[in-house]
Formats: C-alpha cells, sequence, structure tokens
C-alpha cells in the first residue's frame, strides 16, 4: 500500500483557497515642517557648490528680468570696473542687511 494523499471523507466539504486580503490602507506620514533656518541649511546643501572664497557658495540661477533693469545693472557694473555678478551679489547683500 502505497502512502499518498490521506483520503478524505466524501461528506466533509472541499477547502477553498481564499484570494489574499487587500492589503492595509497605508497610514498618514506624519510630516515635521522644518524651521526656515533648517530649511535654508537643506535647501542651499542641494543646489550650492564650494566656491573658492572661503565661507562662500556658488550658485547659479537665471533671472528674467526685464530689458531696462539689465541695462541698468550692466551699466553699473561697467562704471565700477566689476562684473555684473558682482552688482547683484552687492545689491542683494544690501537688501539682506535691511532685514536684520
Amino acid at each position: 500500500m502505497s502512502r499518498g494523499r490521506p483520503r478524505s471523507s466524501r461528506n466533509e466539504p472541499e477547502q477553498l483557497i481564499l484570494p489574499p486580503s487587500p492589503p492595509a490602507a497605508p497610514k498618514a506620514k506624519t510630516r515635521v515642517i522644518p524651521r526656515p533656518e533648517q530649511a535654508t541649511r537643506v535647501s542651499i546643501a542641494r543646489r550650492a557648490k564650494p566656491s573658492v572664497v572661503p565661507g562662500h557658495v556658488r550658485l547659479t540661477f537665471t533671472l528674467d528680468i526685464p530689458r531696462e533693469v539689465a541695462e541698468r545693472l550692466s551699466a553699473r557694473a561697467i562704471r565700477d570696473e566689476v562684473n555684473l555678478e558682482a552688482v547683484v551679489v552687492e545689491l542683494l547683500s544690501a537688501i539682506g542687511t535691511k532685514g536684520r
């Protein structure tokens, strides 16, 4: 006599295989809103590149400004014998010190 599947009684119902249950609903993630100082550090760490000047970073972006403003900035840079970026940095620095 071979050992095969155990005989089931014909009176017992067949066991059905149920489909898998649906996945549980994802839990709502608790989002911590960082303080502006923390968000700033993260943003600069991602976007900025090291500068050759110690303590500075290099940010590259495009300004979409009116031609008249661009010409005034360029004229100021030519008068001051500096590049356009230096004029923009000077203006931004002046604004930054006013806000403190």
